[in-house]
């Protein structure tokens, strides 16, 4: 709705005289404020009355702000603010709140102002750019700490959900890039080279480290533990190792690294394979990071009939012993660049010891300098053709 079609005089002259007979003392336009200087009454009685009828309307910023008082507040501390800029151009903007009912009472001046000199006679232009100026220079200081607004945002109640639709978000267009990458790969688009190959599996690995964060971070929003409300099915646990190392390999040899893999001596299995594929893969991307020359391997040993041990080794720097308290921590600080952890917030472990966790197991880590990290846990997995499924 435009504003011309809301400011009828009598209507909105009622309306003001009741808010202001209920706000208390503030005034939104003080008439002992700024004179207008070089800006002709008209123009300068149009600002007043946008002013004014902004106050009217706080309806329409109704979810920014307590009551009316507060929106009184604002558009009085507004209005002053583009009342001195547009008469000197030395207003002290440091009083107006940088927030989201700011933003949107200055809208709502802007825009009546603008249909308001549109009903006067031709103003001249130099004093209508003036004023103009002068909101605009009053919202670029309330667009101007978008850091603080996204900070407030994200404590708010609803923060939580704000990281898990962003997360989302990235992850539906990652699994197209994964998705194409892997239908060039294998040539279902047209032969390709072996160096194209090569780099078609550099941007799969990285879509699927991308897509896996994503993942990470909507899993931790969520507890991590849904796992334990899914029933165990029959899988191959070979199927599972050789698909993380088919993943990593582009990594791996970007950096001149050798994966190696140990399947166990009996193949099928009863668990919950994505889970374990999730954590096997965040565990061998995470040693490939931080393994300058080497090897990773991942093996699965059976220790008895039913158990599997899973573990992930590095011949890599080492975990350093300030580290290792906060390691499964996540969003933790790291204290120096290039400190041990799976990201920069640490989520991968985190999750990973979630999912391990659901799984019914601990993860586990043995580091030192010179032998470099093995992360292990042990799975309770019966033989598939022994389990019984209702």
């Amino acid at each position: 709705m435009r504003p011309e079609t809301l400011l009828p005089a009598s209507s909105s002259g009622e309306r003001r005289r009741a808010a202001q007979e209920t706000r208390g003392t503030i005034r939104v336009w003080d008439p002992d404020g700024p004179a207008a200087g070089s800006v002709s009454p008209p123009l300068w009685d149009a600002l007043r009355d946008s002013v004014l009828w902004a106050e009217t309307e706080w309806e329409r910023v109704v979810e920014h702000a307590a009551g009316p008082e507060e929106a009184t507040a604002h558009l009085a501390l507004l209005s002053a603010a583009i009342r001195q800029e547009a008469s000197d151009n030395s207003s002290d903007l440091s009083a107006v709140p940088r927030n989201a009912l700011s933003r949107r009472l200055l809208g709502l001046i802007r825009a009546a102002f603008v249909s308001r000199v549109r009903q006067l006679p031709p103003p001249d232009t130099a004093q209508f750019l003036r004023v103009l100026e002068a909101i605009e220079v009053v919202g670029q200081h309330l667009e101007a700490d978008w850091s603080q607004h996204f900070t407030d945002r994200l404590s708010a109640p609803d923060g939580l959900e704000l990281v898990v639709e962003v997360a989302h978000d990235l992850r539906s267009p990652l699994t197209s890039i994964l998705f194409l990458a892997e239908t060039l790969q294998r040539g279902r688009s047209g032969p390709v080279s072996p160096v194209q190959e090569r780099q078609l599996g550099l941007i799969y690995s990285a879509a699927f480290g991308l897509s896996s964060v994503a993942s990470d971070v909507i899993e931790l929003a969520r507890g991590g533990d849904r796992l334990v409300d899914l029933d165990p099915i029959p899988f191959s646990v070979t199927d599972i190792l050789e698909s993380v190392r088919d993943i990593v390999q582009p990594i791996a040899e970007e950096k001149n690294l050798t994966v190696r893999v140990t399947a166990p001596e009996v193949d099928f299995r009863v668990g919950h394979p994505v889970a374990l594929s999730r954590v096997l893969l965040n565990l061998t991307t995470n040693a490939l990071k931080f393994t300058a020359e080497g090897s990773v391997e991942v093996t699965a040993v059976s220790r008895n009939s039913r158990c599997i041990e899973f573990s992930v080794r590095d011949t890599g720097r080492g975990i350093p012993p300030q580290s290792m308290a906060t390691l499964f921590e996540p969003f933790r600080r790291r204290q120096k660049p290039g400190e041990y952890a799976f990201s920069g917030s640490g989520l991968g472990l985190s999750i990973c010891r979630k999912l391990v966790e659901a799984m019914g197991s601990v993860l586990q880590v043995e580091t030192a300098p010179g032998y470099g990290t093995r992360f292990y846990f042990v799975l309770d997995l019966p033989l598939a053709g022994e389990a019984q499924f209702g």
